[in-house]
């Protein structure tokens, strides 16, 4: 496929919608990472500088191309802790010099941690740091606008991705923040959106909402399995009974994680 069309490896692709965000996709597909991780390279009208966000997994030759797309780097900015996000962190770094923020401290270089509400006004762009927990308990989206208060699209890690819905990590993942992370990105309406895996998002409050709908039915999905299969049923016989059409032991494996979020929410609440 020529550069600069999805799913082109490597090459930078824009996002349909954005004036000022780009994606580099990393070659590491996977069950779980679909075409591989979108690197996003975030850069205002006419900037010398840009701002990337999730350098990606550790792969010389794609902190190489990220690096050579982004320019001169003001600012590294990491949405959640999981390593096919971060791992690159410090080949990019190297290449770069640029400091790295994100929520988790162990993740930043050269710079304090970011907090939730902080507007963060780098490279002719003002970004807004918005807490997103669901995906993990660090997972973070990024409103991002112009310096002069222009808005744009919205950076979401993995809370929302490009297609299908997100696995819950079952370590520190959570089913209630979840939703309450999709109510509050359903406030971007008509905003274009950029995941963390897969293509595009062309309405950030649509597909929030469409997610909240999903993932109340799988909570009463896993209410009528419990009352079916008895109390002791554990999360690996729900998935199965819930998930006829997944094959795939991997993506049995991940949403077996939800399903054990979602029966936490339902001993807690109901």
């Amino acid at each position: 496929m020529p550069a600069g069309e999805f799913p082109a490896y490597e090459a930078l692709r824009a996002v349909a919608g954005s004036r000022v965000a780009s994606v580099v996709l990393c070659d590491n597909p996977s069950p779980m990472t679909m075409e591989g991780t979108n690197s996003v390279v975030l850069r205002a009208p006419g900037a010398a500088q840009s701002v990337v966000v999730d350098p990606g997994p550790e792969d010389a030759g794609h902190a190489k191309a990220l690096a050579e797309a982004a320019g001169e780097v003001a600012l590294v900015l990491i949405t959640h802790r999981h390593g096919d996000h971060t791992d690159g962190i410090d080949e990019f770094v190297r290449l770069t010099g640029a400091p790295v923020r994100a929520l988790r401290s162990e993740h930043c270089r050269s710079a304090e941690p970011l907090v939730d509400g902080e507007d963060v006004e780098v490279a002719g762009l003002q970004i807004g740091v918005v807490a997103t927990p669901g995906h993990t308990a660090d997972s973070i989206s990024l409103d991002v606008a112009l310096a002069g208060g222009e808005t744009d699209c919205v950076v979401l890690g993995d809370t929302i991705l490009g297609r299908d819905s997100t696995v819950l990590d079952s370590t520190d993942g959570s089913l209630p923040e979840y939703l309450d992370s999709l109510r509050e990105l359903q406030r971007f309406a008509g905003r274009p959106g950029v995941p963390g895996h897969g293509p595009d998002v062309a309405d950030v409050s649509a597909a929030a909402a469409a997610l909240e709908a999903h993932r109340n039915s799988r909570l009463e999905q896993v209410r009528d399995a419990i009352a079916r299969l008895g109390a002791d049923a554990g999360a690996a016989e729900i998935t199965r009974d819930i998930y006829t059409e997944v094959t795939d032991q991997v993506l049995l494996a991940a949403a077996e994680q939800s399903t054990r979020v979602a029966m936490d929410y339902i001993a807690e609440r109901g």
